[in-house]
């Protein structure tokens, strides 16, 4: 029996979907138009005027906004209200320059959080259950959004945060919790940890986890669901539209559902920037259309992904968006071929090796050098040197098969690459480029 937190809004008819955004896109429009000037300024630049945007048929007119947008109007640029009316900040990890530091009313939280709380519903959660929330919290979205969700969507809420993991096993066993909140590379580094203290999947209490935060493949999905003995549904969001919960999964796993009340997605041609028929591959843009403090008008996500309107099996309407395929930033492009790390990945997990590698890439005499160090999981550690060369070049010809081109292989003793709380690091690269 599906579980929804507003039925009437997650199940509602397209009609009713495009009316309530035609008519919110049009008052954002003129919000933004009055008090967001380095927004003004980019829609007079493009000739567009409020008036020319009266419904999501409009949408292609407006300019895009970026991540150098986000760094050229930090801190307060692209602020859409009085700083007085703001409760609170949130601000990304930032890989490169000024950090983006996003703003929030009362109002944005309660709508982020009744995003949050679609998905924890979504996934089994109701008011007979236990949240372990071990996202971060403080300026990282993932916590405060999954704990406001959890409280909306009545669950008793454990806000653990990160870290301490022989803690969190604790608190796990003791409370009988039963969804886990956190990152997918934690949530396999705390099934790891909890084998190692003797609990099977039967022994542990959780019956359904939301991971999001970091790229994670189908075939890490299993491996989790198999150790935790639980079933894992993908969450997406970005801090600039809020935070996790703008898409979650439904019991179906057919792709994400994107809250449609409160967002707009398009996917364009990354290089064309046109806007592409529903169906086809691209970059996802955003329109946050209820979002007062931090406006995002067409955000350009970077992400690789596709829309698709068919009927879901579990009742709701909204548009659901694939599971991103990689990043037009964050896909290396190694000797002229775009090499996702989720696709190493894949290949690690159908070999049997648990996703704790590294990829690291280099440029020698003009030549891009290709390293992924693999750790060997406890069964298979051995110091048996023949062994150790015959499986590297088994992984070496499945990474070869998959991408195309030839990665150095180097098996590593287990536990020896840093494990990660947060985001996983999962790519050194030292090119200058």
């Amino acid at each position: 029996m599906e579980h929804y937190y507003q039925e009437e809004i997650e199940c509602a008819s397209p009609e009713q979907i495009r009316k309530i955004q035609d008519e919110k896109l049009r008052d954002q429009v003129k919000h933004v138009w009055d008090n967001v000037p380095y927004y003004r300024k980019k829609m007079e630049e493009a000739g567009v005027k409020p008036e020319d945007i009266n419904s999501v048929d409009d949408l292609h007119k407006l300019p895009f906004l970026s991540k150098a947008d986000l760094r050229e109007a930090y801190p307060y640029g692209l602020l859409g209200v009085p700083l007085k009316d703001c409760v609170r900040i949130h601000s990304t990890s930032g890989t490169t320059g000024k950090r983006v530091v996003a703003f929030y009313t009362q109002g944005d939280i309660d709508l982020w959080e009744e995003c949050c709380a679609r998905a924890i519903c979504a996934a089994g959660g109701t008011e007979e259950d236990v949240c372990h929330v071990a996202y971060g919290y403080g300026l990282f979205t993932g916590g405060a959004g999954l704990h406001g969700g959890s409280h909306k969507a009545g669950c008793l809420t454990v806000p653990i945060s990160s870290g301490n993991t022989d803690r969190q096993i604790m608190f796990i066993m003791d409370l009988k919790a039963t969804i886990l909140c956190c990152t997918p590379s934690y949530a396999a580094y705390l099934g790891e940890r909890m084998k190692e203290l003797g609990y099977g999947p039967n022994d542990i209490p959780l019956k359904s986890g939301i991971f999001g935060a970091e790229a994670w493949s189908q075939e890490m999905r299993a491996d989790i669901e198999k150790t935790l003995g639980i079933k894992a549904y993908d969450i997406y969001g970005l801090t600039e539209l809020s935070g996790p919960g703008v898409s979650f999964e439904c019991s179906a796993q057919q792709g994400m559902h994107i809250n449609e009340d409160h967002f707009i997605a398009e996917i364009i041609d990354p290089d064309t920037l046109e806007v592409l028929p529903e169906g086809s591959e691209g970059e996802l843009v955003f329109t946050a259309i209820d979002k007062k403090a931090f406006p995002m008008i067409r955000y350009r996500t970077r992400d690789i992904c596709s829309l698709t309107r068919e009927k879901c099996s579990c009742g709701r309407t909204h548009v659901r968006m694939q599971k991103p395929k990689g990043r037009t930033d964050d896909m290396l492009i190694i000797r002229g071929v775009n090499v996702f790390p989720s696709q190493i990945e894949t290949v690690l997990l159908n070999h049997g090796y648990a996703a704790n590698y590294l990829i690291v890439v280099d440029r020698v005499n003009n030549t891009d050098t290709f390293e992924v160090q693999v750790e060997m999981t406890p069964e298979m550690f051995t110091d048996n040197l023949g062994e150790i060369e015959d499986r590297q070049k088994e992984l070496t010809d499945g990474l070869k098969a998959m991408l195309g081109i030839k990665a150095k292989v180097s098996l590593v003793a287990p536990k020896s690459i840093a494990r990660s709380e947060g985001k996983a690091v999962r790519v050194i690269d030292k090119r200058k480029i």
